[in-house]
């Protein structure tokens, strides 16, 4: 299984490295990517399932309750899994002790909202105002010590805006970070 799991996260940063190269041209192009009707529910899962492994060699957890009746929306699959694997990646590399993560979906005014959840070292005022900036890492304490180039919530943020939808977060210094992601889910 730690075999699979190392040809998978290769496999996944082959594809990261080419989808933070592809952040130049989408700022250019007003169709960077294919989209098609998906289930963001299959898509949480399959993220959860490739830190499945790096959260528990940490003796951590996922919870995990997707209770949208709507999870149906237009998007790719792809790129919003590496996403959601950022983000839970994130949620693991900046906890200072066990990492507990909740991942849940809802729905409100025909959106789908996904909402991550972590007890990590969380993030100050000035810090949440930058941090979808492209190349931006805290400035304050160790956080030099995680590895990085401060790209990947800048990622996170082309994506969601491609998918013609909202993140936003809600954070304490010492208490950890919640992430809301808001799609428009698809009726057709």
């Amino acid at each position: 299984s730690y075999l699979n799991m190392i040809r998978e996260e290769n496999s996944r940063m082959l594809s990261q490295v080419e989808n933070i190269l592809r952040i130049s041209q989408f700022e250019k192009s007003s169709n960077p990517f294919d989209m098609e009707r998906i289930d963001i529910h299959e898509v949480i899962e399959d993220a959860i399932e490739h830190v499945k492994l790096i959260v528990e060699s940490r003796n951590g957890s996922i919870d995990f309750s997707l209770d949208a009746k709507e999870s149906i929306i237009n998007g790719n699959s792809n790129h919003l899994e590496n996403i959601i694997i950022n983000i839970l990646d994130n949620a693991v590399k900046y906890s200072t002790e066990i990492p507990r993560i909740a991942v849940s979906s809802s729905n409100l005014n025909g959106n789908i909202i996904l909402c991550i959840e972590d007890n990590g070292i969380g993030m100050d005022k000035n810090t949440q105002k930058m941090i979808f900036e492209k190349f931006y890492r805290e400035q304050n304490g160790n956080i030099h010590n995680i590895k990085g180039h401060g790209l990947g919530l800048s990622y996170v943020k082309k994506i969601i805006d491609f998918h013609n939808g909202n993140i936003s977060l809600d954070s304490k210094k010492g208490l950890g970070t919640k992430f809301y992601i808001t799609l428009k889910n698809d009726y057709r």
